[in-house]
């Protein structure tokens, strides 16, 4: 009855998910191995996961990206004259966090949009608007 009771105060408090990661760990068999240490910070973490992920995707949905591009999905190699070093040094969002601005230009079809939307995502991933 105070699992219950303690279940329904966690949903409450807006912590669903850490409400199921609970009633998940009481299904498991080899649980009671772990300390509740452990098992809260396994809760608690996925709960932070769940907001982190929620609020990554307000940000890029807010951000309304032409493409799904990611820095990972950049093509270095080719005709597109991309400098490795240098979209590796903008992926860390040092730029932003100094309020500077980037322009991308190139020829048509050389990947101006799949850059600017690439580097978009990252800035939503580390967690600024775009």
């Amino acid at each position: 009855m105070l699992l219950d009771q303690t279940l329904q105060k966690l949903r409450d408090l807006g912590c669903k998910e850490m409400a199921m990661a609970v009633i998940e760990q009481m299904d498991q068999v080899g649980i009671v191995a772990m300390s509740f240490e452990e098992r809260l910070g396994l809760a608690v973490d996925r709960e932070w996961d769940a907001r982190e992920n929620r609020r990554l995707g307000s940000r890029l949905k807010a951000a309304r990206l032409k493409q799904p591009a990611c820095i990972e999905d950049l093509d270095f190699a080719g005709e597109r004259g991309l400098d490795r070093g240098l979209i590796l040094t903008l992926a860390s969002g040092h730029w932003i966090a100094a309020h500077q601005h980037i322009v991308i230009a190139g020829p048509t079809g050389a990947g101006k949009t799949f850059v600017a939307c690439a580097l978009g995502n990252r800035a939503c991933r580390l967690g600024y608007t775009a």
